[in-house]
C-alpha cells in the first residue's frame, strides 16, 4: 500500500508541474514522419498497475472524509470512508453467500445510492460486476442472466412504473417457493441468489441490507487483505452492447482499464475535488467509467439527484449542492437549459461534459450563456474500450469542441484504416481502431464476436468511420455500422428488426435512424403488414412493443409501406428511407 500511496503523490505532483511549452512538444512529437494516420499518445502521466479495490482503499485512506456521493431525493449523503466500509461489509457478505473470485455478480438498478456501493463491494471480493440497464424488460433480463452465467442478482424495488420482483416472477415463475439463500433453477443453473435493496421481505430472496451484516468483523477486515490477492488484469465489469445480430455482446473489462481511464479522463475534466452532478445512468460506461472512476481519482462528489432521469429535479441540486461540474449527453443539456430559462436559478457549474454526440453550436451557445459555464467538454469512445479514447484537453478552443470530438487519450495508440487494413493519410476518412491498456478482454462467451472486433494484435476496431487530424484530434464523420445514438442511447437496428418480425401483423420491418431536435436521432420503423393483417395501424404495433423491449428501443414513427427501396441484389437501401422521412416531414411543415 506505500507503495500505491507513493505513486499517488508522484501523480498529483506531475499535475503540478504544468508547463504549456513541454505539452505542446508531447502534442508535436506524437504524429508519425510520413503522416499517416497514425498516433502514440505517451501521455504526461504514468499508468498506474492497481484493482479499482486498491484505488478505493488509497483515497479513503487519505481523504476519507470527503463526500463521495450525495443522492439528493434520498437525502443520503456518503463519504469516501463510508464508502469503503460499506462495500467491504458486503464484499464479505457475498462473500458468505459462497460467491468466489470471478463469478458474476448482476446489478439492475436506476442510479440510487446502493448502486456504487454494489459495484466497488464486487471489485472489493474480487466479483465480476455485471452491469444491467434498468429499463430492460424481463426477456432482455433472461437473455443477460442466461449469458454470463449470473450467479447473484442484485436488484431495486422499483424503476420508473415497474416492479422488479413481477418481472422476475415473469423469469422465475416458482422464485418464491425457494429458499431465500439458495435459488435452484434449471434455466438459471448458474444462480444461487436474488437480493433486493429494500425494507419489505419478497418470497425466495434477500434483502440488501441483510446479506451486509450476516459477515462476522473479521470476515470484514480479510476484505482488505485479499486486494492484494486480485490481479489489475483480471475481469471486473461486463457491460452489455447491442450487435447487429440482434442479441447483446458482453464487453468483459479489466481493473486496469477502468481504474487509469477513469483517471485520465477525470484529470481532462478537471474534476478534482469538485461537486459533480451526474444525470447519466451508472450501468453504462458514461457512468461507471467517466463518473464514478473518475471521481475516485479526482476525489470528487457524485450529486445524484434523483434515481431516474429528471431535468428539473437536476437543474434544483446543481444549485442546492453548488456542483460545479455537469454531466450529461446533448439531450440532456438541451432540458436543462429549457429549465434554466424557465426557473431562473443561481448556477454556479464552471464545466459542463458531454458524450454521445457532439453539441450543436446553438446548444453550445446556449450552454455558456443559459447555463453560465465557462467551458464545455466531449468525450469520445465506446464500451469495448473502457469508455474514453479521445477527449477536450484544458486548453481547447471552441472550434475544437464544436468540430472534434478532442484529443487521443493518454497512453493510447489510435489509427484510420482503409477497407484493406491499411492506413490512410491524415484528415482523410477511414474506420479508426486504437489499441492499449484500456480494451476489452473480450465478448463473453463469443470467440468470433472477440475476433472480429479485436485483433491477436490489440487493435480495437470501432466500426466508426473518422478522420484523425496530424494534431492529435478527431472527428467522427459517419458510423460503418448502424448504430443509431438516441439521446445518449446507442441503439443497433437489427436488434429491433428481429424483435417486430416477431410481430404477428409484421411481414418485413427496416428500422432507421431519423433527426430529432431534442434527442439528436429518433427512431423511424418502416414495416410492410402480412396481406392478411392490413387493417393493423402503428399504434397497434407499438402496443404489442409494450413490455417486450426497452421503451427506448420503441420505434416513435411507425411507417406502414407496401414495398421497400432496394438495389438489384435485393439489399435494403436504408438512406432512401431515411430521404423520404425528410421529404415528407419537409413537406407537411
Amino acid at each position: 500500500m506505500e507503495l500505491v500511496k507513493h505513486s499517488f503523490r508522484l501523480s498529483i505532483k506531475a499535475r503540478l508541474l504544468k508547463s504549456s511549452g513541454i505539452l505542446r512538444l508531447l502534442r508535436k512529437n506524437h504524429t508519425n514522419s510520413n503522416e499517416l494516420s497514425y498516433i502514440h499518445n505517451i501521455g504526461k502521466y504514468p499508468l498506474v498497475y492497481r484493482t479499482i479495490g486498491q484505488q478505493l482503499s488509497l483515497i479513503a485512506s487519505e481523504f476519507g472524509d470527503r463526500e463521495a456521493v450525495v443522492c439528493v431525493e434520498e437525502k443520503k449523503r456518503i463519504t469516501y470512508d463510508q464508502l469503503k466500509n460499506e462495500a467491504d461489509r458486503l464484499a464479505a457478505g457475498f462473500l458468505n453467500l459462497g460467491l468466489s473470485q470471478g463469478d458474476r455478480v448482476g446489478l439492475w438498478a436506476p442510479n440510487v445510492s446502493s448502486w456504487p456501493v454494489v459495484m466497488f463491494a464486487a471489485a472489493r471480493a474480487g466479483l465480476i460486476l455485471v452491469a444491467l440497464n434498468p429499463a430492460y424488460e424481463a426477456p432482455e433480463m433472461e437473455y443477460c442472466m442466461k449469458k454470463v452465467g449470473i450467479k447473484a442478482l442484485v436488484t431495486s424495488e422499483s424503476f420508473r412504473n415497474k416492479d422488479y420482483y413481477n418481472k422476475l416472477l415473469e423469469i422465475i415463475p416458482d422464485l418464491g417457493s425457494f429458499e431465500s439463500e439458495r435459488i435452484q433453477n434449471k434455466k438459471f443453473p448458474a444462480l444461487s441468489s436474488i437480493v433486493i435493496a429494500s425494507d419489505k421481505h419478497f418470497a425466495g430472496t434477500l434483502r440488501l441490507e441483510d446479506v451486509s451484516s450476516i459477515a462476522s468483523s473479521s470476515q470484514v477486515t480479510q476484505i482488505e487483505i485479499i486486494q492484494n490477492k486480485i490481479s489489475p488484469d483480471s475481469g471486473c465489469n461486463i457491460q452489455f452492447t447491442s450487435g447487429t445480430t440482434g442479441n447483446p455482446k458482453a464487453a468483459l473489462l479489466t481493473h486496469f482499464g477502468l481504474v487509469n481511464n477513469g483517471a485520465h479522463t477525470g484529470h481532462r475534466h478537471e474534476l478534482l475535488d469538485k461537486k459533480v452532478c451526474v444525470q447519466v445512468p451508472l450501468f453504462h460506461v458514461f457512468g461507471t467509467v467517466m463518473t464514478i472512476m473518475a471521481c475516485l481519482a479526482e476525489r470528487a462528489t457524485m450529486v445524484i439527484p434523483s434515481p431516474v432521469y429528471n431535468p428539473d429535479k437536476n437543474i434544483r441540486s446543481i444549485e442546492k449542492e453548488e456542483c460545479q461540474v455537469i454531466y450529461g449527453t446533448p439531450t440532456m443539456y438541451v432540458d436543462l437549459v429549457y429549465k434554466q430559462r424557465e426557473l431562473k436559478l443561481n448556477l454556479k457549474a464552471e464545466i459542463a461534459a458531454t458524450g454521445g454526440a457532439l453539441c450543436t453550436p446553438q446548444l453550445f451557445k446556449d450552454m455558456k450563456s443559459v447555463l453560465k459555464v465557462k467551458k464545455v467538454k466531449n468525450a469520445y469512445g465506446l464500451t469495448e474500450n473502457s469508455a474514453v479514447s479521445f477527449n477536450t484537453l484544458h486548453d481547447d478552443t471552441d472550434e475544437q469542441i464544436l468540430e472534434t470530438v478532442g484529443y487521443v487519450q493518454d497512453n493510447i495508440e489510435a489509427k484510420v484504416i482503409d477497407k484493406e487494413g491499411q492506413l490512410v493519410p491524415f484528415g482523410t476518412p477511414g474506420e479508426l481502431c486504437v489499441r492499449g491498456y484500456f480494451t476489452m478482454i473480450g465478448y463473453w462467451g463469443d470467440e468470433q464476436k472477440t475476433r472480429e472486433t479485436l485483433g491477436t494484435d490489440g487493435w480495437l476496431r470501432t466500426g466508426d468511420q473518422f478522420v484523425l487530424q496530424a494534431d492529435g484530434y478527431g472527428r467522427v464523420v459517419g458510423r460503418l455500422k448502424e448504430m443509431i445514438i438516441r439521446g445518449g442511447e446507442n441503439i443497433f437496428p437489427k436488434e429491433i428488426e428481429n424483435f417486430l418480425a416477431t410481430c404477428p401483423s409484421v411481414a418485413e420491418a427496416y428500422v432507421v435512424g431519423v433527426p430529432d431536435e431534442r434527442l439528436g436521432e429518433d427512431l423511424c420503423a418502416y414495416v410492410r403488414l402480412k396481406i392478411d393483417h392490413q387493417n393493423c395501424s402503428p399504434q397497434d404495433i407499438k402496443d404489442f412493443c409494450q413490455g417486450k423491449i426497452s421503451y427506448f428501443k420503441i420505434p416513435r414513427y411507425i411507417k406502414i409501406v407496401t414495398e421497400f427501396p432496394k438495389t438489384v441484389s435485393g439489399k435494403i437501401q436504408k438512406f432512401k428511407l431515411q430521404a423520404q422521412f425528410k421529404e415528407k416531414r419537409n413537406i407537411s411543415q
